[in-house]
């Protein structure tokens, strides 16, 4: 019995043919056309008949399938004008015993129209893969590096320094700080001064994630390991930050359980999916961070002690911001050029009340709450210069007397502040209390403040006060 492409009858093979290529020329070595299909015959405005056993050449326009046949290489997807309009056309010697005997061609596309449409059908698939492409690249890349890190002050620039030199070694990493101390940025600029830069940086938020979900999400799971499991099953972050860095934030919140897994793939270099049967080897640097006192919890045994030994081989301690109120306007200028161009703005400064107000609050959200402070101001703000008024009410309240030795400071310590400001100043601040306490009542605040109505409108629409001072 015949067996392969032997066993189809020859009126089936050239149907094939004539399918699957739509159109196709094959010539002997001399470029003599041994065969040509009626859909090609239809495009070149010929037959069957009259082209066969003519010369390429005569039948078909611009074409190279004699030159294939002598050179011997194949040309694909190459540009050839016929009767007007530019096709897509494929073209590949024949081999029989090692030897030319021929070459076939084909018509991919008939004309740009056609090539059009295709792409047309390609672009929807091609998008999707961009976005993916990117979204992938953004979610496991670093963003910040140690330029990003801005501070001058002992104990910050003692981290920094640290930090760069943790970034050249292998050793885990633990970062401890207040929340809103920037400890996630410590930890991208690690990762991207590191050797394993041009692999992933995977983030783990260890609070975020139910613990039922915490396994599944580091580790992975095989497919029907749990009703809902995804078919073929799915990588966990360790899997997919291979050659790379795991950040895992609040890692003083993971519970105790996973604690002990965490200390095996610490231990022995490798993963085990959830409902999977052999373990798997994985290479990742392992960077945690949290605000808790990890000492503290090892003692009321709500940490592993073996684990934070693991971790803590280089410990980092991130200082808050009310220990480096020098750090503060730099901060501050570089959050507003960031706010800036998220709210097509330009030319904000902070007023020298301002700067003073900031470096005298405590910052218990540190730089998290400096950024949201400014935001908000951002959003109040009619002109460029940021005023008390335009500050959250919680800190307005918290206004402490400012000298003037102070207020000179923050402009320039060779300065003198003219009178003139210095009483407006005074000024301002005697209208802002008095609407405080009549709760934005104007006429009431007049009284008070022993001006008329009219003049008390006129300093209000001066010093830009209305209801949102209240």
């Amino acid at each position: 019995m015949k067996v392969g492409i032997d066993a189809l009858p020859y009126e089936w093979i050239k149907e094939i043919i004539n399918i699957v290529a739509e159109r196709i020329v094959v010539v002997d070595y001399e470029g003599i056309i041994r065969y040509i299909n009626p859909a090609y015959c239809q495009f070149l405005g010929t037959t069957v008949e009259a082209a066969v056993g003519k010369n390429v050449q005569t039948v078909i326009e611009n074409t190279r399938m004699h030159i294939v046949v002598k050179t011997g290489q194949p040309e694909v997807a190459s540009v050839q004008p016929i009767n007007g309009s530019e096709m897509i056309a494929n073209r590949y010697p024949l081999y029989v015993d090692n030897e030319i005997v021929g070459a076939v061609g084909t018509v991919t596309f008939r004309n740009p129209e056609e090539w059009v449409d295709y792409l047309k059908k390609l672009q929807p698939l091609l998008d999707e893969l961009k976005y993916y492409k990117k979204k992938f690249e953004k979610e496991l890349r670093s963003k910040y590096q140690f330029s990003d890190l801005i501070g001058s002050s002992i104990k910050f620039c003692e981290a920094k320094r640290l930090a760069e030199r943790a970034a050249g070694s292998q050793s885990s990493v633990l970062l401890l700080g207040e929340s809103g101390t920037g400890k996630e940025l410590f930890a991208h600029a690690i990762h991207q001064a590191s050797s394993r830069s041009l692999f992933p940086f995977v983030r783990v938020n260890c609070a975020s994630i139910p613990e039922h979900l915490l396994e599944s999400e580091l580790f992975g799971y095989e497919e029907g390991a749990f009703t809902g499991a995804r078919k073929g099953g799915k990588k966990g972050k360790f899997e997919l930050a291979q050659r790379g860095t795991v950040f895992l934030d609040e890692i003083g919140d993971m519970p105790l359980q996973m604690q002990s897994k965490l200390l095996r793939v610490l231990q022995e270099r490798e993963i085990e999916r959830v409902g999977g049967q052999a373990p798997i080897p994985v290479d990742v640097r392992i960077i945690a961070a949290t605000h808790r006192n990890l000492e503290e919890m090892v003692q009321n045994g709500k940490f592993r002690k073996d684990l934070y030994y693991r971790l803590n081989v280089i410990k980092i301690e991130i200082p808050s911001l009310k220990k480096r109120k020098e750090d503060i306007l730099p901060i501050a200028e570089i959050l507003l050029q960031k706010l800036e161009r998220k709210f097509h703005r330009q030319g904000i400064v902070l007023s020298a009340e301002v700067i003073a107000q900031l470096q005298n609050h405590t910052w218990p959200g540190n730089i998290r709450e400096l950024e949201n402070v400014l935001e908000r101001a951002v959003n109040v703000l009619d002109g460029n210069i940021i005023q008390l008024i335009h500050l959250p009410l919680y800190l307005q309240d918290d206004i402490r007397p400012v000298s003037d030795k102070q207020i000179c400071k923050q402009r320039n310590e060779d300065t003198v502040v003219p009178l003139k400001e210095l009483l407006s100043s005074v000024e301002k601040d005697a209208l802002i209390k008095a609407l405080r306490i009549t709760n934005g009542n104007k006429q009431q605040a007049a009284k008070l403040l022993g001006v008329g109505k009219t003049s008390f409108y006129d300093k209000c629409k001066l010093y830009g006060l209305g209801l949102e001072t209240v």
